[in-house]
């Protein structure tokens, strides 16, 4: 597992470029939001694709071109979109236009719940919210697990995940992340697969530790 605490370089290009699947770009947009510093790479994403379609040849507009985009301008704006139900106002920005379920039990001191809406094949979004002092279950991952921490703060071996840090691991890391802040640590993640739990006990604890 990298000990960075940004996305990697690649991942940001491909945000910028809208090439990330739904749910990373959800966890990769919170980061943004909570670390703007960030934002430079993004930028030169964008500024890399600019400079790209600047060399392009030019397209010739067909003949209803110019009756389609005045066509456009005549039709009146969509009607606002509602608010979902069970919407957080309090969480950062990419994530308040979600619905969310609700928490549910993983471990003592342990809870999960699912942000709807954003997905791709197996690939989801989830809040997870952690208790002073406790931790995960010991485990693995069946693809790639991408978290950005909300508020409070997780230790693992790689050292200390604060707000706006962000983690990349994936099936070759086991972990546990513990809480060392003095309030919950709550983290938005988007997980590919399930989690694997390892060993003899992590086989008994699997049919009750799902995400």
């Amino acid at each position: 597992m990298s000990a960075r605490r940004q996305p990697s370089e690649e991942r940001l290009l491909a945000f910028a470029a809208g090439t990330l699947s739904a749910p990373e770009s959800v966890v990769v947009a919170t980061h943004l939001a909570l670390r703007p510093e960030t934002r430079a790479w993004t930028e030169l994403g964008q500024a890399v694709g600019g400079a790209v379609l600047d060399d392009l040849e030019p397209s010739v507009l067909g003949l209803e071109a110019l009756d389609n985009t005045l066509a456009r301008l005549d039709t009146p704006p969509p009607a606002a979109t509602p608010a979902p139900r069970n919407a957080d106002p309090s969480l950062p920005a990419p994530l308040r236009g979600f619905e969310l379920g609700p928490w549910r039990w993983m471990g003592p001191g342990v809870h999960v719940r699912n942000v709807l809406g954003p997905r791709d094949g197996a690939c989801r979004v989830i809040l997870l919210r952690i208790a002073p002092g406790q931790s995960t279950p010991l485990h693995t991952h069946g693809g790639v697990e991408l978290t950005c921490v909300i508020e409070g703060a997780y230790a693992t071996e790689e050292g200390v995940f604060e707000p706006g840090d962000f983690e990349e691991a994936d099936p070759n890391i086991t972990h546990q992340p513990r809480v060392v802040s003095d309030k919950p640590c709550l983290c938005v993640a988007a997980l590919d697969g399930e989690i694997v739990l390892p060993g003899r006990l992590g086989k008994l604890l699997a049919p009750f530790v799902r995400l």
